[in-house]
């Protein structure tokens, strides 16, 4: 007798811009909408006319709170009442404790020791419990998978979910909704659940605007996915744009990225210290190493920007004022 023949899992449903539009209705109500800055003296320095997404005005003061909540709100009640745990260097970590917070639910957060206090104190201040860490030794998602287990809890990851997918992608949907026309959108790059949600959300709203990723050239496992056609992972990258400190892409967010995104950029962590210098003292916003990224790749003249309609998605404000206040290397 033949041994049975173990199905293969179905393939999951590609994400669509349908999905984002969807997350929109769930966080309607409950996310910011945040605004759209403009800056004479950013513009004049860019050689271009720089439209930027205030996600650092979100609750908690970045963009995961959109996808954090999405995914929360879309769980079954009888599963989301056993909580919810993930991994996280702070801001995914704020946002998953908050949306906990909101639903009523215990939140568990997996943080390296390396975190910034202000991110790991904003965490516990939103009710999650932290679990700490060493992001350079130990392996943070095998932590959570067994406290999910032991607990009963539902893993929340920071980026390589549909879910989170599509409530990261609401961003770039207000924006492409109230600054039509944008010839290029440049997308903070660590996990890419920003990044895929913003290509989703300009699929249908803007198809000609060409979408780029800009991550650090300390973690630039995107740009090596992107050239090689599958997905790469390098060691813990040693950056300041702590957001963007992830290893590797995930599967999820990488199919979309593929087959989506224009290009990946990279720039130097002195260019994210002068950049977040910049809109702080000129625009008189605060902006976190992260955030910059894309205002960093909008000022280098070697990218050809030069005269177009730029979006840039300022994705947090969560940042240490002594890190803020450096001197550039």
């Amino acid at each position: 007798m033949a041994d049975p023949v173990t199905p293969e899992p179905p393939t999951p449903e590609p994400l669509t811009f349908a999905d984002v539009d969807d997350a929109a209705s769930t966080l309607a109500g409950v996310a910011h909408r945040t605004p759209v800055l403009t800056s004479t003296a950013i513009d004049d320095a860019a050689g271009a006319h720089l439209f930027c997404k205030c996600e650092n005005l979100q609750r908690m003061g970045a963009f995961k709170f959109r996808g954090a909540y999405t995914a929360v709100a879309r769980l079954d009640p009888q599963v989301r009442r056993r909580g919810v745990v993930t991994y996280s260097s702070g801001n995914h970590a704020q946002a998953l404790s908050l949306a906990a917070r909101l639903h009523g639910i215990d939140a568990t957060i997996v943080m390296p020791h390396d975190a910034p206090a202000s991110k790991v104190a904003a965490t516990q201040g939103y009710g999650g419990t932290i679990v700490r860490y060493d992001r350079y030794t130990e392996d943070r998602t095998a932590i959570a998978t067994e406290i999910a287990e032991r607990t009963g809890a539902t893993v929340i990851p920071p980026y390589d979910h549909p879910d989170v997918i599509a409530g990261q992608g609401t961003a770039a949907l207000e924006l492409l909704t109230d600054v039509p026309d944008l010839d290029v959108l440049l997308v903070p790059l660590g996990g890419g659940g920003l990044l895929s949600g913003s290509l989703l959300a300009a699929g249908g709203l803007a198809p000609d605007t060409r979408v780029y990723g800009v991550e650090p050239a300390a973690g630039d496992d995107g740009l090596r996915s992107l050239r090689s056609g599958s997905i790469v992972t390098i060691d813990p990258p040693r950056t300041i744009a702590d957001g963007a400190q992830t290893t590797h892409l995930g599967d999820h967010t990488f199919r979309v990225i593929a087959e989506r995104v224009t290009d990946i950029l990279t720039v130097e962590d002195s260019e994210l210290i002068t950049a977040m210098q910049f809109v702080a003292t000129r625009a008189k916003v605060v902006i976190e190493p992260t955030a910059a990224l894309g205002v960093a790749a909008a000022l280098d003249a070697r990218h050809g920007f030069s005269g177009l309609r730029i979006g840039v998605i300022l994705s947090g404000g969560n940042v240490d004022l002594a890190r803020l206040a450096a001197p550039t290397p």
